[in-house]
């Protein structure tokens, strides 16, 4: 009997430890500490075979759900008449996105010297899990995929909110109120946003879109919150937990990993991190210059990091949170329409060799 509540005590402890991670950047007045020092203390943990801890990535869809909820509420009855606005800058991500994934693939295929369909998938700014999925059916080495794609998120979940505080001059201390908290929530409310969570799922499951735990949710809230008919936010306390979920999972990342293949794989992926931190300046620049947007918004809609991870930190910083949004799902959309063609094409390519 008590064998059956191991897995569930370790998936605790991670949490445990996530938590004090977070406390402890909280403590050193570190930016984003729910998320980044979950994610710093847990790299750590995992590093240790004595812990007896679980990854609670059997916590990531329902984190991901509130994470859908807390972006379709920031969407209004007002911001219908200016949504069009975004055209001009969602239109740049096309070229973003090719630009991207050309210079990756040269990096990882022609100066890492990676097969050229595991250097397409490592370079692809899609979702981790999709790049993963369609590289195994595509016959990718998808430990180096993994690797490489976990290792990009990491880098740029780590030094954006730096850069954030740079550029912007904003504080990204723990202590900040991002919602309504839970003591002023109606019950109602909470059974309101359960109910369009499960529905938002349901339907982008049925309906086969990618990421249906962020973009089903997001999808139904949204429509919700500009009809007016919902009002409410997840509550602040449940957003911050959110963070120690998604941190702590993030953490686990290279557990298992030696640690001269960790180094390898940051030594390499640093390359293409510059190669990132060019062309998102370059389309930054360009949709600043062309936009009225401000500067962080830009910043965070252009950061191909993780949907959830950067959709995150636009709500902790409080940026135009539709605008980052949108751009974060059309480039989704758009990795996960282009990424089976190419990569058909590339097989092709190598069988008739």
């Amino acid at each position: 009997m008590f064998k059956n509540f191991i897995p569930l005590l370790q998936v605790l402890l991670s949490l445990f430890i996530g938590l004090f991670g977070s406390i402890l950047f909280i403590y050193l007045k570190l930016p984003l500490p729910w998320l980044l020092g979950s994610i710093a203390t847990m790299a750590v943990a995992s590093r240790l075979p004595f812990l007896p801890i679980k990854s609670p990535k059997i916590l990531s869809p329902p984190a991901r759900t509130i994470l859908g909820l807390m972006i379709g509420s920031a969407f209004t009855p007002a911001m219908l008449g200016y949504i069009g606005n975004f055209i001009t800058s969602l239109v740049m991500i096309i070229p973003f996105v090719f630009m991207i994934a050309v210079c990756g693939v040269y990096y990882y295929w022609k100066i890492l010297g990676h097969d050229k369909m595991t250097a397409y998938f490592s370079a692809m700014p899609g979702g981790l899990l999709e790049m993963v999925a369609i590289g195994e059916s595509m016959g990718a080495n998808i430990y180096k995929i993994t690797l490489f794609q976990s290792t990009r998120l990491l880098l740029i979940v780590f030094s954006l909110p730096f850069i954030l505080q740079i550029v912007g001059g904003i504080s990204l201390s723990g202590n900040k109120i991002v919602t309504t908290p839970i003591k002023n929530l109606l019950i109602s409310d909470m059974f309101v946003l359960v109910g369009l969570g499960i529905i938002g799922v349901y339907l982008a499951k049925k309906l086969k879109i990618s990421a249906p735990f962020i973009i089903g949710p997001m999808i139904v809230s949204m429509i919700a919150h500009i009809s007016g008919w919902v009002t409410s936010h997840p509550p602040d306390e449940i957003i911050k937990l959110v963070q120690v979920i998604l941190g702590t999972s993030i953490g686990f990342v290279f557990k298992g990993v030696p640690i001269k293949e960790i180094l390898i794989t940051i030594l390499s992926t640093l390359g293409y991190f510059l190669i990132l931190i060019v062309v998102c300046s370059f389309f930054v620049f360009i949709v600043y210059s062309i936009t009225d947007f401000d500067l962080l918004s830009i910043l965070l809609a252009f950061s191909p990091g993780g949907q959830a991870e950067i959709n995150l930190i636009a709500i902790i910083v409080s940026v135009n949170l539709p605008y980052v949004a949108l751009h974060h799902v059309l480039r989704l959309f758009l990795v996960m329409g282009i990424a089976p063609l190419f990569a058909k094409k590339f097989r092709e390519t190598e069988k008739s060799q």
